[in-house]
């Protein structure tokens, strides 16, 4: 079996010098594929992404990107190595215009970035009809498509997202996903935590249900999702 395009391998650790909160936890994603985090708060599922991303120290483990041990490079790093991160909040430029926000997405790019720029229009189309507004006055489910379209202009291997539909209206998660759906078909690896455990796992090429910083279950987002055991402890039955 070849590794997985992007895995965080059997991580301990914790921030600076406190207590570890993950404990030989494993995520992985391969390249086009959504794979899911999910649990019950205070699981570890937003530490176990920093992690991967370099955010916090990996006491043990390791995080691979294609192949290469990244694990101990800086975050900004692993931007270059082509990993995307959007966190939940503060996450754009709330002073800035739509555009402006885009543009500071390819601050690493020394290229033409207008094709970029229309992909992520295509993908975000309101985005281009608000392209010179304040993104500070944009509803919180098309601030997160800026952060989303931010991410992307950095034309990422792999894009990660943290609790992307917090505080989203039903019709606009659905949407989101919609999109997170044609990030992938694109061959971009996305690795997302999220709230919304059933809708998340509905898409999930893989999931991951973490429990106090463990792997409790680890398969397909269906198997998942039809386990009774999951349904009842994670899905509300």
């Amino acid at each position: 079996m070849s590794e997985p395009f992007l895995i965080g391998d059997a991580m301990t650790g914790g921030y600076g010098k406190g207590p570890d909160i993950l404990h030989e936890c494993t995520i992985a994603v391969d390249k086009g594929q959504i794979a899911v985090i999910v649990g019950p708060n205070g699981a570890g599922k937003s530490t176990a992404m920093k992690a991967v991303f370099g955010m916090l120290n990996v006491r043990s483990g390791a995080v691979r990107l294609g192949g290469e041990d990244i694990t101990n490079l800086s975050p900004q790093a692993r931007v270059g190595k082509g990993m995307a991160f959007v966190p939940q909040t503060h996450n754009i430029f709330t002073g800035m215009t739509v555009e402006e926000n885009l543009e500071m997405g390819a601050f690493l790019r020394r290229d033409d970035i207008s094709h970029t720029m229309e992909q992520v229009y295509d993908l975000f189309p309101i985005l281009k009809d608000k392209r010179y507004q304040m993104a500070g006055e944009l509803s919180g489910g098309q601030r997160q498509q800026v952060a989303v379209g931010r991410a992307l202009m950095t034309r990422p291997q792999v894009l990660m997202l943290d609790e992307p539909t917090a505080g989203v209206s039903p019709i606009v998660m659905d949407e989101l996903f919609d999109r997170i759906i044609e990030v992938a078909r694109t061959g971009i690896s996305i690795l997302m935590v999220e709230q919304n455990a059933r809708q998340a796992l509905e898409i999930a090429d893989k999931g991951y249900v973490l429990v106090q910083g463990r792997n409790r279950f680890t398969d397909t987002g269906q198997v998942l999702l039809n386990d009774p055991e999951v349904r009842k402890s994670f899905l509300g039955g």
